[in-house]
């Protein structure tokens, strides 16, 4: 179902814009506690775009609550921020986890508290159990998913595409091919963000997901096969094809590996007459990047369409996303982490946060108008519609160590292979004993 689904946004990639009305004051659909007085610190990894939309959902929780909200990054090592402020006797109160991994093993360390019937309250009515079961730990509910990701969309330039005459793929092979076109017309076709290890990583479980399969995909995930596997080696293989021809990126593999994600969008779309990349790979969020940072307009100048199928594979459908959770290392949360959750679980946040763009709720109670335009409408719509049938995105869901931190496991080994893309060999044996160390065995 969410394939089918998510091939909708061929056709949405067509519409224009279509800005939403201002909504103005919204009718509050949960009631919070007066918590004048009351301060809260909310940390997480979201800079730039991503970090204003959510300062917009703070202050309505401000405005609600009368509670006073500060915001602090926490860097792309959740864990080891988090530990370390409650080391130093000073954690955030709220956290936003981006993989289940680091959820898990902050309830294992007794860092975060289950959560209460308020925030429960709200699950139940707004999301779906397959959302709700992504925050649990042994059958205990700790985090609330208030923002998540389709992660299996490519954007692309309307200027590069019309000026090469060629029209979305829907394979991979087509894809490769349409970048060949892309190339032989003047434009370079892809922006690669390498200099951001967990871009990569995404580029490799959306042809995984699609070539291997989804029980391969589990599989890999719980180290049940390794990474020496031929599946391995066929999805690096495939995504060879890509980063073994230099011509076709951005900067060639070098400018790849010192090229960021914001920059990677910025250069696809900030000069829409001549873009210095045709198209750039990644989720949703992508949308925000463009809306903050370039004039392109989303729906007109930047269209979308589905990760293209490998082989014979179904086109990948691959998501992830951000868990609040309440930090209470002495086990209970206070009335206003618990007033925080409920009001992220809420319809009243996530409106706000969709109409900022550039994110996906799983909040199924939310009405699709509140996100900006068709394109994002039509994104969100598909990942909601799939309900539980979805794969959360191989990285983040194996332990830290390996599968979000700098510097090594998937991020490094991935980027060893960006820099390299010859040495399949090489690239699956350091993922291996990568995999092999933190999974302890």
């Amino acid at each position: 179902m969410a394939v089918a689904t998510l091939s909708t946004l061929a056709a949405l990639t067509a519409c224009g814009g279509d800005e939403g009305e201002d909504r103005g004051s919204r009718e509050s659909t949960i009631e919070l506690p007066d918590l004048s007085g009351e301060s809260l610190e909310v940390a997480a990894v979201w800079t730039g775009a991503e970090r204003d939309n959510f300062l917009r959902v703070m202050d309505e929780f401000e405005r609600l609550t009368g509670a006073s909200v500060s915001f602090v990054p926490s860097g792309d090592n959740v864990s080891q921020f988090v530990g370390s402020k409650i080391e130093g006797g000073a954690p955030p109160d709220i956290v936003m986890v981006p993989q289940p991994g680091v959820l898990r093993e902050f309830a294992e360390n007794g860092w975060i508290a289950p959560v209460g019937d308020l925030v429960q309250e709200q699950l139940d009515a707004n999301y779906t159990p397959g959302w709700q079961a992504v925050g649990q730990h042994e059958g205990e509910q700790y985090g609330v998913y208030v923002k998540v990701a389709n992660k299996s969309l490519v954007w692309y330039s309307s200027t590069a595409f019309d000026y090469a005459g060629v029209s979305a793929p829907a394979t991979w092979d087509e894809f490769v091919d349409t970048a060949w076109t892309v190339w032989e017309s003047g434009t370079t076709p892809v922006s690669v963000a390498g200099g951001d290890g967990w871009t990569l990583t995404d580029w490799f479980e959306n042809i995984y997901l699609s070539q291997a399969g989804p029980q391969a995909y589990d599989d890999l995930i719980a180290h049940e096969i390794p990474w020496t596997d031929q599946t391995v080696t066929d999805a690096l293989t495939t995504l060879g094809e890509l980063f073994g021809a230099h011509q076709l990126l951005a900067g060639g593999n070098g400018g790849s590996l010192q090229t960021d994600f914001p920059t990677s969008v910025t250069q696809t779309f900030i000069n829409l007459e001549t873009p210095d990349a045709a198209m750039v790979f990644e989720a949703d969020f992508v949308g925000a990047v463009i809306s903050d940072s370039t004039d392109a307009v989303i729906g007109e100048d930047a269209l979308v369409f589905p990760f293209p199928a490998v082989g014979d594979g179904d086109p990948p459908v691959v998501s992830a996303g951000d868990a609040a959770v309440a930090v209470a290392p002495d086990g209970e949360a206070s009335e206003a982490q618990e007033a925080m959750l409920a009001f992220l679980a809420s319809t009243d946040a996530a409106a706000i946060w969709a109409g900022g763009g550039g994110m996906v709720s799983p909040n199924r109670s939310l009405d699709l108008d509140a996100y900006p335009n068709d394109v994002q409408r039509g994104i969100a719509d598909a990942l909601i519609s799939a309900g539980d049938d979805f794969r959360f995105d191989l990285s983040d869901q194996t332990p830290a160590a390996f599968g979000g931190t700098t510097g090594q496991g998937m991020w490094q080994g991935l980027q060893n292979f960006l820099r390299n893309p010859d040495d399949i060999e090489g690239a699956q044996q350091y993922l291996e004993s990568q995999a092999a160390s933190a999974y302890g065995d």
